[in-house]
């Protein structure tokens, strides 16, 4: 096994250096190998592709679809995203110089920080949200400003937006949101979004919005800020939660021609192009499939009213989520605000699996995030092993 030679060992990226590694994936590994555990850990749903996007990708290989498509991905794909925006969110992108194709919803992510962000920038990030938006905007130079949302339901209010701004908000260039949220599943309100969204135009953001779960919302109409505010919005989403396509790695961008132009060279620099097999299934999702996400909320949305009518009862503070499939919990405070100590014992000793809630900035800490993309054996399982882990304290 090779050494790098020790001459070399400070050729490093020191941004990458400084990186700790993503806590939700390391704290995984970290419990799988328990015997017998059941994980209600990573964003993976439990469901399968729907049979008729897997036969539209079996076509595209049997047709030799094997090259490389066009950067920004096919013509046909980038045209039934940008009807499909259009219809949810009124929102009329033109498909040849507006979207863009990705190799997943991280992908879009990343190049879009990239493309837009300069060293001293500085981004607002309303926590607790996927860790993931923390290193995209600080490897680019800028600075993510944390913004713990805990004391008001897990969602950032223009209010509190304004006071952040008129404290000091020059170097502000951008705000990111994702909605339904990951990890608690709150999402905004119509009139919640209009409100920030005012704030957002007086002071000129960019807006980055991750809608990657809008397809699974419960309780209320899904409204996206690019349908308010199209001209300051960076759109990302894919097909991973909404067709259960995760392996598949198939996600976009849209937004403002000048603004997709700079975010195309820097995926065209990461991936080259998307795939094509990929592309062939999310087109038939997005022309055929239109429908199947709806099949899978129905489940999800009676695994999460199963899972937090029992955690509140054991003792579990929620806040009931209004989408995704995640259920977000505060220890009771009996326990303590060690969510790693929470998590490792709920693992070690009742070999339920979930993560802490530190791993997901300001505002985690002392709750634990579980996902119901599980099955229904699961989630009835990890109910039992999680009271039962409970009585034995109370």
């Amino acid at each position: 096994m090779p050494k790098l030679d020790q001459q070399l060992v400070s050729v490093v990226n020191q941004r990458v250096d400084a990186l700790p590694p993503a806590q939700i994936r390391a704290f995984d590994d970290e419990i799988s190998a328990i015997p017998g555990i059941v994980k209600l850990t990573l964003g993976e749903p439990d469901f399968n592709v729907p049979d008729h996007v897997k036969q539209a990708a079996i076509r595209s290989i049997q047709d030799n679809e094997s090259h490389y498509s066009p950067s920004r991905g096919t013509l046909p794909l980038r045209k039934a995203i940008s009807e499909y925006i259009n219809n949810t969110r009124s929102v009329d992108y033109d498909p040849e110089t507006e979207v863009i194709v990705t190799v997943g919803a991280t992908e879009a992510i990343t190049a879009t920080t990239f493309a837009l962000l300069n060293p001293g920038d500085e981004v607002i990030i309303p926590t607790p949200i996927f860790s993931l938006y923390f290193p995209s905007v600080s490897l680019t130079g800028a600075t993510p400003v944390k913004v713990d949302t805990s004391n008001d339901g897990f969602l950032l209010t223009a209010d509190r937006l304004e006071k952040i701004l008129k404290r000091g908000g020059d170097k502000v260039k951008a705000i990111i949101l994702n909605y339904p949220n990951n990890p608690t599943g709150r999402s905004y309100s119509h009139d919640e979004l209009i409100a920030l969204a005012t704030v957002i135009k007086k002071h000129h953001l960019l807006a980055v919005v991750d809608e990657i779960y809008s397809e699974l919302i419960y309780d209320q109409p899904f409204t996206s800020l690019a349908t308010l505010l199209p001209e300051q919005t960076v759109l990302i989403s894919g097909l991973s939660k909404s067709h259960a396509m995760t392996g598949w790695r198939l996600g976009y961008v849209a937004a403002p021609q000048d603004v997709i132009d700079q975010i195309s060279k820097m995926h065209s620099f990461m991936v080259t192009a998307p795939n094509d097999t990929a592309q062939a299934a999310a087109l038939e999702a997005l022309t055929n499939g239109l429908e199947d996400p709806d099949k899978f909320k129905q489940q999800y949305q009676k695994r999460r009213d199963q899972l937090a009518s029992a955690m509140k009862k054991m003792g579990f503070e929620i806040a009931v989520p209004d989408g995704a499939f995640y259920i977000f919990a505060k220890i009771p405070e009996a326990f303590g605000k060690d969510d790693f100590k929470f998590a490792r014992e709920l693992a070690n000793q009742a070999k339920v699996g979930v993560i802490p809630g530190r791993a997901f900035g300001p505002g985690g800490e002392g709750h634990i995030r579980l996902s119901y993309a599980a099955s229904d054996e699961d989630i009835k399982t990890v109910i039992d092993r999680l009271n039962s882990f409970m009585e034995q304290f109370n």
